[in-house]
């Protein structure tokens, strides 16, 4: 039954979910939605619901809030954490508040931990709890991390999910839990399951984090388990709370000459990108986890020329840069790499190779420190892409290979060490998978 009232809007680049609620009246409640509506209205807009209502879970690290953006466009009601200060017209709910939704019902718990001022919501159908959304407490087969507030502050607030975890693990077996974050995101710890709903009874019997034998147990498991973030993570909390600023329903991209002045981010294919682009062009190429890296990658406080392929919808690039507070790309090329190259402008070039055999190079792996530890190269070293900028000056111009799991992100690796002058990089079409393949003994690698 849940199913057909509760329907799951997924972002796959950010690794959330936002969740819309059919209140059977042609209303409806979205819980934690994002700044770009589009999915969300989509759902609405087929099932024939209006949005009434917007509750948010918590001060949003990874993700622009788009409650203020549904106040403005469609008159919601937003419901959100007292304790939260929010800086905009809302109801403030504090744990054991109830509103009524007309038929159904939602409840707050506090569920402190990954924030300190962080609402779970029960959603309830007369005495019957449906199910409860969990926003970045409790989620599938995970929890979310609780540094990102105050890295001083970090085992206090894991003692503090380990309490709201236990808490929302005493509902009944049957309530179905509807998490925030999910897979790939950046938020959670651990292992985190591909689906976004269970049930309190399946978290109960398989997730580790609420298995933990006791407290100590648990923080000790929370700590060990954290990664890093994206820079930007630091930034929206308090964009939250003000209130992020209401935008157009089509946002604006104006076409303008080759600017060899302008940090360029090019979101081509990186095929594209590897046989020409711009001199000094950042590549994160256009696909679901966008709006992540061009978060941790790029600034936020200098205007970005935008270069793209025809066929590329600059919608989609323009919707995950506002999500993540990056409203500064004020126009894309005109002609696109023809035009720049036409221009008499600095061209390069980066070779993309499958994996060869080779000895003496410097293997690069700039994926996730999780990822490297669950299997890498013989002989690579790793340095995350987010932290390669901080890095450079403890790297020396000797050929490299840069790899990461397929190539995009390796590119983005690339297009940086090139900014900073190095001239014999390539990149991998691929993964160490690959690369041990075609090295079965590994080789030597240069330092």
């Amino acid at each position: 039954m849940t199913d057909e009232i509760v329907t799951v809007v997924q972002d796959e680049g950010l690794g959330n979910s936002a969740h819309l609620v059919d209140l059977g009246d042609g209303r409806a409640l979205a819980v934690d939605p994002c700044r770009d509506l589009r999915a969300l209205r989509r759902v609405a807009d087929a099932r024939g619901l209006r949005i009434a209502f917007a509750a948010d879970t918590h001060l949003h690290a990874d993700f622009l809030s788009g409650a203020v953006q549904l106040t403005a466009t469609d008159g919601a009601e937003v419901f959100a954490s007292r304790p939260g200060r929010r800086a905009f017209p809302h109801t403030g709910l504090e744990d054991g508040d109830e509103v009524d939704l007309g038929g159904l019902s939602l409840r707050a718990i506090a569920t402190p931990g990954h924030t300190g001022e962080h609402l779970a919501y029960l959603l309830l159908d007369g005495d019957r709890t449906l199910g409860v959304f969990t926003g970045g407490s409790l989620l599938a087969g995970s929890a979310a991390r609780t540094d990102l507030v105050d890295p001083s502050r970090t085992e206090e607030f894991a003692r503090a999910q380990y309490r709201s975890l236990r808490r929302l693990a005493d509902l009944s077996d049957d309530v179905a839990v509807w998490p925030t974050h999910g897979a790939g995101t950046f938020c959670a710890v651990g292992p985190r399951e591909p689906g976004s709903t269970a049930t309190i009874g399946s978290e109960r019997a398989t997730n580790p984090m609420l298995n933990a034998p006791d407290e100590d147990a648990f923080v000790q498991l929370m700590l060990e388990s954290l990664g890093s973030y994206p820079a930007y993570f630091r930034r929206l909390p308090e964009q939250n709370r003000r209130g992020p600023a209401v935008l157009p329903a089509m946002l604006d991209l104006v076409a303008v000459p080759p600017d060899p002045q302008s940090l360029v981010v090019d979101v081509r294919p990186i095929e594209s990108y590897a046989a020409c682009h711009p001199t000094g062009a950042l590549s994160i190429p256009l696909r679901p986890a966008f709006a992540s890296w061009l978060g941790w990658l790029a600034p936020d406080d200098r205007p970005l020329l935008l270069l793209r392929d025809a066929d590329q919808d600059p919608q989609e690039v323009l919707w995950q840069a506002a999500k993540v507070g990056y409203t500064n790309i004020h126009g894309e090329i005109v002609g696109g790499i023809d035009a720049w190259r036409e221009a008499g402008l600095p061209t390069s070039s980066i070779p993309l190779r499958e994996a060869f055999r080779s000895d003496g190079v410097r293997l690069l792996d700039i994926r996730q420190r999780s990822e490297y530890q669950a299997g890498h190269a013989r002989g690579a070293l790793n340095v995350e892409l987010g932290d390669l900028t901080d890095r450079l000056a403890d790297l020396t111009d000797v050929p490299t290979v840069v790899m990461c799991s397929h190539g995009a992100r390796a590119m983005g690796a690339a297009s940086i060490l090139e900014r900073a002058g190095f001239e014999n990089v390539t990149v991998l079409a691929g993964g160490p998978g690959n690369w041990t393949a075609a090295n079965p003994r590994g080789g030597e690698s240069a330092s």
